[in-house]
């Protein structure tokens, strides 16, 4: 064989590659290894590089990435404190019970004596309730002048309709008849310095609780034996009737 003869079958052969590349070339643009492979075995062109990079988000110089005009973040607002726990409320003091009524004496009253201009020779005794509770008059007072032995009667019609009840601060009253207004119904005539009085219980007939000792007139009080007393008056006008 001539040695034009091999060249002749070199070219011929190297022709036959060159088809062949461009066969292989012309499946690869038709998309059947697209498929067989995926995208992901496509080595990526020069031009897709450049459009990936320039879609990529830019970084500061502080490292914050995005578009430099994006709002900072808004600063957090103040909370109000919270109260503290385990602190006790305070208890608003229940009202004190009222006290269970009972009867005026000496020891829930205050009581004064004064003399009368009207009627002449009468004494007006005043009983103000000092307790917290209601308190009752019962009867009449029982009263003593200086040493005396007794109490001097009462005037029946002096009576009332009710029992005088006081509410704490109230005053009840009574006159005491201290002698004859003419001077010719009594007899053993005396004066005296100091008053005691006594209060009744329901029934009216037994001294209950302490007595008073309401101060008379420095001159004292004239009495003699017509002394006697009215029963307690729920208003004054009523006491000094008698």
């Amino acid at each position: 064989m001539s040695v034009r003869t091999s060249r002749t079958r070199l070219v011929s052969a190297a022709a036959s590659v060159v088809v062949a590349a461009f066969s292989l070339t012309a499946c690869n643009d038709s998309g059947v290894i697209d498929t067989a492979t995926g995208p992901s075995l496509r080595a990526a062109t020069p031009a897709a590089a450049s459009a990936s990079t320039s879609m990529a988000p830019s970084a500061d110089a502080g490292g914050t990435t995005g578009s430099a005009s994006q709002e900072p973040a808004a600063a957090p607002r103040p909370t109000a404190p919270k109260p503290a726990t385990g602190t006790p409320t305070p208890k608003t003091p229940a009202a004190p019970a009222a006290a269970e009524p009972a009867t005026c004496e000496g020891s829930n009253t205050a009581t004064t004596a004064a003399p009368l201009n009207r009627p002449v020779n009468h004494l007006l005794l005043t009983v103000t309730n000092t307790g917290s509770g209601t308190c009752y008059l019962y009867g009449y007072p029982a009263v003593r002048f200086g040493e005396a032995q007794s109490v001097p009667p009462v005037i029946t019609d002096s009576k009332p309709q009710a029992v005088v009840t006081l509410q704490p601060g109230e005053s009840g009253y009574a006159s005491v008849n201290l002698s004859s207004t003419d001077g010719t119904d009594g007899s053993n005539g005396h004066t005296v310095n100091s008053l005691t009085v006594y209060f009744h219980g329901p029934s009216g007939n037994e001294s209950v609780g302490t007595g008073a000792h309401p101060s008379l007139p420095a001159e004292g009080a004239y009495v003699d034996d017509s002394l006697k007393v009215g029963y307690w008056q729920q208003s004054l006008d009523d006491a000094v009737s008698w």
